[in-house]
C-alpha cells in the first residue's frame, strides 16, 4: 500500500479506485489535497500512448482537431507572438499553428522517432528528452510553455512544475491540459472499475500510464508550492454541444489551465 501522497506527503490515503483485468492496480486519494496517487510499484505502460506520425495538415486527424481548439484558446490569451515550447508535442500540429502566426517554436518529446518525423516534415526543432532528467543547459526562457496530458504521467508533479517555472521568463505564462478527477464521467468510471465491469478489457500484463490524476483543488495546491498563480480554468469536450455545457457547469472529463509564473519575490 502506498504510504503517504507524492504531492503534499499526508497519510491521510484510501484506497480509491481499482484498475486493471484483475482490479488489482490501485489508486489512492490524499484526503488533504485530494490528489488521486497510481501506487507505482504495481508497474506503469507509458508505452500504450505512442502513435504514428501524421501529417499536422490532415484536418481529419482527432489530434490535430484537438490542437487546434488548444490553440484557438491559447491565442485568445497570447496573442502576441513570442518563444514557445510544447512538451510532448506529439506530431507537433501546435507548433506548427504556432509558427503560422509567429511564434518561435520548440519541441520536446521522449520519442526520438516522434521527434525525428517532426523535424524532417517540418522542420521544427524538438528535443529528446525525459522532462524531468531535463536540465535547460542552455537556459532557454520561453514566453508560454504547453503540458498537454503530460502532468498525470510524470511521477514527481512538483518537480515538473518546478521545472516549467525555470524554463518560463517572468510574468510568462504555462498551458495545461489533464483529466479531471472531478467530472461526472470520472465519477462513473469509478463505480464501475470498482465493481470490475469495465476491466475485462484489459489484458492480463496491461498496467496504467497515468502516475497521478488531479482535480482543481489538488492542481492549485500544486500551484501554491511551485510558484504559479491560476489565471483560467475550465473543463472542456472536443464535441460543441458537451463543451457548451461544460462551460456552464464545469464537469467535463478533461480539464485545461493557464497559468502564470508568480515573480520569485512573490513566493511564499
Amino acid at each position: 500500500m502506498l504510504e503517504r501522497c507524492r504531492l503534499c506527503g499526508s497519510d491521510k490515503l484510501r484506497l480509491w479506485m481499482t484498475d486493471g483485468r484483475n482490479c488489482d492496480l490501485n489508486y489512492y486519494k490524499c484526503s488533504d489535497c485530494s490528489l488521486w496517487n497510481y501506487d507505482l510499484s504495481l508497474g506503469m505502460g507509458q508505452e500504450q500512448y505512442v502513435e504514428r506520425y501524421v501529417s499536422p495538415l490532415n484536418d481529419r486527424f482527432k489530434t490535430n482537431v484537438h490542437s487546434r481548439q488548444t490553440w484557438k484558446f491559447l491565442s485568445r490569451y497570447a496573442p502576441v507572438p513570442g518563444r514557445i515550447l510544447d512538451i510532448g508535442c506529439g506530431n507537433g500540429c501546435l507548433l506548427h499553428l504556432a509558427r503560422q502566426a509567429g511564434w518561435r517554436v520548440q519541441g520536446m518529446e521522449l520519442s526520438e522517432k516522434a521527434a525525428r518525423a517532426i523535424r524532417e516534415d517540418q522542420n521544427i526543432d524538438v528535443t529528446v528528452a525525459d522532462f524531468l532528467d531535463y536540465d535547460n543547459s542552455r537556459h532557454d526562457a520561453y514566453d508560454v510553455v504547453v503540458l498537454r496530458h503530460v502532468l498525470e504521467h510524470l511521477p514527481d508533479s512538483l518537480l515538473a512544475m518546478q521545472k516549467v517555472r525555470g524554463l518560463l521568463k517572468d510574468g510568462g505564462f504555462a498551458l495545461l491540459e489533464f483529466p479531471n478527477t472531478r467530472s461526472l464521467g470520472y465519477g462513473i468510471k469509478r463505480v464501475l472499475k470498482n465493481r470490475g465491469l469495465r476491466n475485462r478489457k484489459f489484458h492480463e500484463d496491461w498496467r496504467p500510464g497515468h502516475c497521478n490524476e488531479f482535480c482543481r483543488r489538488s492542481f492549485e495546491y500544486l500551484l501554491e508550492q511551485s510558484g504559479f498563480e491560476l489565471m483560467f480554468w475550465q473543463t472542456y469536450s472536443n464535441k460543441p454541444l458537451a463543451n457548451m455545457i461544460y462551460g456552464m457547469v464545469p464537469v467535463g472529463a478533461n480539464a485545461r489551465a493557464l497559468i502564470v509564473k508568480k515573480p520569485t519575490h512573490a513566493r511564499h
